[in-house]
Order: C-alpha cells, then structure tokens, then sequence
C-alpha cells in the first residue's frame, strides 16, 4: 500500500478548488452552448450520470455531456462483435451510436466539462486514475492500488499513452503516477493535456 501523504492531499484539494472557482465563470456560458447544442441534434436530455468507481471503492455517479443516442446501453449488446478491446474495454471504430454532436464533444474533450461538478464536490480531482465504470469486485489485486487515490480528470496514461493501451498497462502507468505523485507532476499533467485539447487529441 502506498503511504497516504496528506500535504500534498491538502495542496492538491486546494488546487482543484482554486481551479474550479477560476474556470466556472469562464465555463458556465458555454455549457449553457453545449446542453443547447445536444438537444437540438438529438432527443433526449443534454446530461447524464454513470455509478464510476473511486476512492477505496466507493462509488458515485459521474457527470458528464450525453455523446450518444438516447438508447445506446441498449444497443450495446448488439454491438459487441465489434468491440476492438480487450474485456473490460468497450471500443467500436466509427461507432454508430455516436451523434454528431457528441463526436465533436468526444474529439475536443468537451463532453467531460460537467466533472467539474464532481471535482468541486470532492469525488474527483483533476488528475489522477480515470474512474471506472465496473466495480472495485471486478479487479485483480494489483489493479486496487489504483484505488488509494482520487480519480481524475486527466491523468498519466492519457498523456502517455493516450488510447492506444489495453486495461493492464493503463494500470501501470496509474500506479507509476500514484508512487511519483506530487504537486509538480500534477501540474505539468494538466499541461500536457491542455496542448492535446488544443490539438483535438480527446481524453
């Protein structure tokens, strides 16, 4: 288990907040233009929640801008035989259920905006392990090291490796991050994601 450091646990709260209360101001207007935007290219409502994983296993639903149609869950199953990654990974090139909208959303990272809600709230901070959607029941041993922190909005392995790894190695590269944190890295994280934002690299 990785020692609990609770400075940089104050340091980092502190952080999210400071960043939280910087930016809503600057944001509030255009989530206003997002929520706006989804309803008309699509029915159904412009948000929606997810049970995530965080913390020491709890859980708690995570906000985010709706990319897809209304009834995609549903047609998940029907989907499955495209999946490109391994379980518990679900990807579909050019996958359908995506709306016009959302794939914008998806590819500028806008489609998270609402987590600032659960950062705010102290769920999530802005970087760290991406929560995810399964619970802590379905993880090997050594993937629960990824639970000793806050999840993120952006963490290591979206910067290093973006997409391109299965579950196992994004795990390593969360644990690396969590043996290595500190105020720095976080800071030059968020950097780095910023310039992939701005180059429309997505999450």
């Amino acid at each position: 288990m990785t020692p609990r450091r609770p400075a940089y646990d104050a340091a980092k709260r502190f952080l999210d907040l400071f960043m939280c209360l910087v930016l809503a101001p600057i944001l509030v207007p255009l989530l206003a233009v997002i929520a706006l935007a989804i309803r008309l290219d699509s029915p159904g409502k412009a948000m929606f929640s997810q049970d995530r994983t965080g913390r020491d296993g709890h859980r708690f639903k995570l906000y985010k801008f709706r990319t897809m149609v209304i009834d995609a869950e549903e047609r998940k199953a029907d989907l499955a035989h495209l999946n490109i990654l391994a379980w518990p990974d679900f990807k579909i090139p050019d996958d359908p259920r995506i709306t016009r909208v959302g794939a914008f959303l998806r590819r500028t990272s806008l489609d998270e905006l609402p987590q600032l809600w659960n950062i705010f709230r102290g769920q999530m901070s802005f970087v760290g392990p991406r929560p995810t959607s399964f619970g802590a029941e379905t993880y090997d041993l050594w993937h629960t090291a990824r639970l000793e922190v806050k999840p993120g909005l952006t963490g290591l392995w979206q910067v290093e490796a973006r997409n391109d790894v299965d579950f196992d190695e994004r795990l390593r590269l969360d644990i690396e991050y969590i043996r290595s944190r500190s105020i720095g890295t976080d800071l030059r994280i968020l950097a780095a994601t910023a310039g992939s934002v701005l180059r429309s690299e997505g999450l």
